[in-house]
């Protein structure tokens, strides 16, 4: 005799997300840690001291969907119109150990009726790049995201954008695959790589991300003595393949 299987077994629907309510929009609260300040990204605080920070390096927009600027004023409007949209929450990222102002970051694709957020649209000036700034910049906007109640955190890339991809899996992120034809950019097709990183693994990040910011995880030459990488690889559910 073979054993009836029941109608969950047949048709199984996943399990219920006990107590779930909608998890809050961003309403761009200033987010600070021990090396980085966000806040709300402002054209008349920050598009001119942005702009100074990304003149001369046009190769930063070759994988954003907007830009490059030919000059200040044109990089103004561009912060005037997104910073009132309301697709976007976007934050102006100040390096704390050197005041400098050094790049942007956005919320996007909020779904909060689901509990899903996507970081994006992360743009750094050499100033601010390979700095614990810049580090903790990704890891105060992801607290944020799941302190508040979100199931699911995702960060999307051109395919070809290797240095996003390996942001990506440093930061703990898993590699969830490749959207072939996914968008038209600047008149280029994209293909998009997606990953993401769920509530269940926070806290295991979390600890990693506290170990690896400690300024005792750092030299006095600034050198780490943990790699971020190797204190996430654990947390990771899938690799990216191409890296």
């Amino acid at each position: 005799m073979t054993e009836e299987l029941s109608h969950d077994e047949k048709r199984p629907v996943g399990p219920t997300v006990p107590g779930w309510t909608a998890a809050p929009r961003p309403s761009g609260e200033v987010l600070e840690g021990r090396f980085a300040r966000l806040e709300p990204l402002s054209a008349e605080k920050h598009a001119a001291l942005l702009f100074q920070a990304f003149d001369g390096h046009d190769w930063l927009w070759d994988y954003m969907a907007n830009g490059p600027y030919s000059s200040a004023a044109q990089y103004h409007r561009w912060v005037r119109d997104v910073e009132h949209d309301p697709a976007f929450c976007f934050y102006a990222i100040q390096d704390l150990e050197t005041g400098q102002y050094g790049g942007v970051a956005s919320y996007l694709r909020m779904d909060p009726a689901n509990g899903v957020i996507e970081v994006g649209n992360i743009n750094f000036a050499p100033i601010l790049q390979r700095t614990r700034a810049a580090t903790e910049t990704m890891v105060l906007m992801m607290r944020w995201a799941f302190e508040n109640g979100y199931r699911r955190y995702e960060w999307k890339c051109n395919a070809l954008n290797r240095p996003s991809r390996l942001a990506a899996q440093r930061l703990g992120f898993s590699y969830e695959g490749v959207f072939r034809q996914h968008m038209v950019v600047k008149g280029r097709n994209r293909d998009t790589a997606w990953f993401g990183i769920v509530d269940s693994e926070w806290p295991a990040l979390s600890e990693a991300f506290r170990v690896w910011l400690d300024p005792s995880n750092f030299a006095p030459d600034g050198s780490q003595k943990e790699r971020l990488s190797d204190l996430t690889r654990l947390v990771r559910v899938a690799s990216d393949p191409s890296l």
